[in-house]
């Protein structure tokens, strides 16, 4: 590109007769113009370019002349671009042909006719005013190059800030998107947190109102036992009976309502999940009817996981049995076990689990009823049809195995429940060859022994004393873990320490290791409703689970005092002098 400031303004001159050339050059030269004399036409036509000013003629170089070359480089000049010619005419030649002349400017564009002669000084003003036109081209140009560059950068810088604006918006979005997902996610949480405060809190009345329960269970149970065996009216006995039974039936209560706090007892076994459901299809199929249909998927590659098989069983049959109610017209209940991963979640630790499936094509549930379906006692069914304990006890069941019982139903689309259990490594058990069962020991053959019985209930205290006195105990009755202490300080002979676990200010547990400090030995029971004790307490000391009867009580003692005196003879044969606690 060549700039105003890179012009040299020469002026291209043909005058091919005379000295017309030579003047005209000196003529420039003089006022600081720089010029080229060509020899024809064609050499004129050949040196047009953007480096020149003007171009002067004489007319005669245009007579009869080929102005092809010439009209072909003006007609490919740019739009900004008008080179001027300069033609110098005789007197009364070409400027007074107006004809010739309006061909020629038509032809060159750009004419300027100068009449000879002329003075000096018009010529040079001319040519001057000539190359100032052309100037001002250039400098058009260049405006008009710096405004092209100006539109294309603003165009760019467009461009530019629309992929910016663009890109912001995007980021501004997925990070609107993010703030909105952790807000949902936080309420989820927030809901999972709720939800668990609401579970435990239930938990925790549950646990305490079964608790209570069973000890006012083992009150009447112990009374209603020792009442049998004085009745002689058969009536009566069947009366005793009756409410022996119903005290029973509560008892069952209660574990299922502790099975949802997570305090029942369980009997933990590695278990083939598929084994285990196989062996259930027949019940399963009694239990669904033959509007059911009962379909199975129960591979065997499957890993163990560490459950109570009873318990497992129970709820199967429990998730059968709802889907079953469900429903009501017949339908499909499909069944299935396999092998998964899980991630750390809300209710799962990161693990493999197996997970058992029990789906079916009921009516569902709604989400405000799947919402409570976990919660004791509530239930969908008629009155007399349900208590509301098995989706709750099936809940605290997967909790206390390390697992998770996970629902999902929608109205007129069935339910789903899964129970996740985790994966163990421990191998089957071998079963063990079975031993002759032990007789039962009648209460007058029991031995007899003095027992220390510790309870703060003093109804339960009692009952349980009359227990023991008639099987031919005798029996240190005291309400606090300080007065048993006093009672072993004073030196008093105690052959088996019983106690209550929860008690204030002492539990049993912290009662049993002064026990022990003071006799050493010293052969203890611990009565609980409550399915584990605490982990501190490092000794193991076996339990009485309430509620008990006479003939379980008969046993756990007959058991400790066993175990009690086969120690102490060890201990003789082990010690030279003998000696040992008694």
């Amino acid at each position: 590109m060549t700039t105003p400031t890179e012009i040299d303004g020469r002026a291209l001159i043909l005058a091919p007769h005379g000295r017309d050339a030579a003047i005209a050059a000196a003529l420039l030269r003089q006022s600081e113009t720089e010029s080229i004399i060509c020899s024809d036409l064609t050499h004129l036509s050949a040196l047009l370019g953007d480096d020149i000013g003007c171009a002067v003629l004489t007319q005669e170089a245009l007579c009869d002349a080929d102005l092809g070359a010439a009209t072909a480089w003006v007609a490919r000049q740019p739009p900004w671009s008008d080179l001027p010619f300069i033609v110098l005419t005789q007197r009364g030649g070409l400027s007074d042909r107006i004809a010739d002349a309006q061909s020629l400017s038509e032809a060159l564009r750009n004419v300027i006719f100068l009449e000879r002669p002329f003075h000096p000084m018009t010529f040079v003003s001319v040519v001057q005013n000539a190359r100032r036109g052309r100037y001002r081209q250039y400098e058009a140009r260049s405006r008009m190059e710096e405004l092209h560059e100006s539109e294309a950068r603003l165009r760019r810088l467009n461009e530019t800030l629309e992929a910016k604006v663009a890109e912001r918006t995007a980021q501004l979005e997925r990070a609107h998107e993010a703030v909105l997902e952790e807000m949902r996610q936080r309420e989820r949480t927030e809901e999972a947190l709720r939800q668990v405060q609401k579970m435990e809190m239930i938990g925790q009345l549950t646990g305490g109102v079964a608790h209570d329960f069973n000890n006012l269970l083992m009150a009447v149970m112990g009374n209603l036992e020792l009442l049998r065996k004085q009745a002689s009216n058969e009536r009566i006995v069947r009366l005793i009976d009756g409410a022996l039974r119903g005290a029973q039936r509560g008892a069952s209560l209660t574990q299922r309502l502790l099975a949802f706090t997570r305090q029942q007892d369980l009997r933990i076994e590695p278990t083939h999940l598929s084994h285990l459901v196989r062996g259930m299809i027949d019940l399963l199929e009694r239990s669904v009817g033959a509007s059911i249909e009962l379909k199975f998927a129960l591979p065997e590659d499957l890993p163990l996981t560490l459950v109570d098989a009873n318990q497992i069983e129970l709820a199967v049959l429990n998730l059968v049995v709802n889907a079953r109610d469900a429903m009501p017209d017949g339908g499909a209940v499909s069944i299935a076990v396999d092998a998964v991963h899980s991630s750390k979640c809300a209710d799962l630790e990161a693990g493999d689990y197996v997970r058992l499936t029990v789906s079916d094509t009921g009516h569902g549930m709604d989400p405000k009823t799947l919402s409570r379906a976990t919660e004791p006692f509530f239930t969908t069914k008629e009155v007399g049809k349900g208590t509301g304990l098995g989706l709750s006890m099936i809940h605290g069941l997967a909790l206390q195995l390390n697992g998770a019982l996970r629902l999902s139903s929608a109205a007129g689309r069935g339910t789903q429940a899964e129970l996740w259990l985790p994966v163990t490594s421990q191998a089957l058990s071998v079963p063990a060859t079975a031993e002759p069962e032990s007789p039962v020991i009648e209460p007058a053959v029991a031995a007899r022994a003095t027992i220390l019985l510790v309870d703060d209930d003093a109804l339960i205290s009692t009952s349980t004393a009359y227990l023991l006195e008639d099987m031919g105990h005798e029996v240190i009755e005291v309400n606090s873990g300080a007065d048993a202490l006093s009672v072993l300080e004073q030196g008093r002979n105690v052959d088996l320490l019983i106690t209550d676990y929860a008690m204030p200010k002492m539990t049993g547990a912290q009662l049993a290791r002064a026990a022990r400090e003071l006799r050493p030995g010293l052969p203890i029971l611990i009565a609980t409703g409550y399915a584990d004790l605490p982990q501190a307490m490092s000794m193991d000391i076996p339990r009485l689970r309430k509620p008990y009867q006479q003939k379980q009580l008969v046993a756990e003692i007959a058991k400790a005092l066993g175990g009690a005196r086969s120690s102490a003879v060890d201990e003789r044969q082990q010690s030279p002098s003998g000696s040992g606690y008694r």
